[in-house]
């Protein structure tokens, strides 16, 4: 077969193709069209999806870091005059922050933000007094994907616990938390709370023991230096 007929037959099948693949298009263009805006509609759709959420992420984050602003700024001077943003007591602060943490909890539920939020709410509510509602702001917080997150509500629970004469409860979560530390709350933090958790039922052998353990596992570290200054303190 020559050059000039094999180019040939390569263009009659090129062309029996384009005809075969236009035919079919006619032939089924009603739910070519269907399929065709379908995918556009799914993109744009995925597109509108990804706007809003980075909106909404980045709205949930301002409003998070404006209670947060409330909850660490300074407390106002005793005798000073009154200030705008400045708080006479922590109790007042701590109120403060609360509603504004509790706001980001009903308008960024869904966010990663909320359960930050909820953490906050917890520690807030704890401070104010109002124990049942920070239990419930912990507990949900402790439940977070976020195992960093989820061990700091547990310690404040664990505090709680302890708090509220529940020593068992709390005894319980300082024992997860030895176990499966994290970067924001390590094992030897949870172990020196449980310690103090310890002396205050009477137990110094235990919480000696928990002391020895924490100064071996952390010789340079700061919960180290605080477990040996307690073993001197009570020998």
């Amino acid at each position: 077969m020559d050059t000039q007929t094999r180019h040939a037959l390569k263009g009659d099948k090129f062309a029996q193709a384009t005809v075969s693949s236009f035919s079919w298009v006619s032939g089924h263009r009603s739910g070519v069209v269907r399929w065709t805006i379908s995918v556009v509609a799914v993109v744009v759709l995925c597109g509108g999806a990804l706007i809003f959420w980075n909106m909404r992420s980045s709205a949930a984050n301002s409003a998070l870091g404006a209670a947060l602003d409330t909850y660490i700024t300074p407390l106002a001077q005793p005798g000073a005059p009154p200030e705008k943003g400045v708080y006479p007591t922590a109790g007042e602060r701590s109120k403060a922050a609360n509603q504004q943490f509790l706001a980001v909890i009903q308008h960024y539920g869904w966010l990663p933000e909320a359960s930050k939020a909820r953490y906050f709410a917890g520690i807030t509510d704890q401070e104010l007094g109002q124990t049942a509602s920070a239990e419930s702001e912990l507990k949900t917080a402790a439940g977070a994907w976020d195992h960093n997150l989820a061990n700091l509500a547990k310690l404040a629970l664990a505090g709680l616990y302890h708090q509220t004469a529940r020593d068992a409860q709390a005894i319980e979560l300082y024992t997860v938390l030895s176990v499966k530390p994290s970067e924001t709350v390590p094992a030897s933090v949870a172990q020196l709370d449980l310690a103090n958790l310890y002396v205050a039922q009477g137990k110094q052998d235990q919480a000696r023991a928990l002391w020895a353990k924490v100064k071996d596992a952390d010789k340079d570290g700061a919960a180290g230096s605080i477990a040996a200054q307690k073993l001197a303190a009570k020998q």
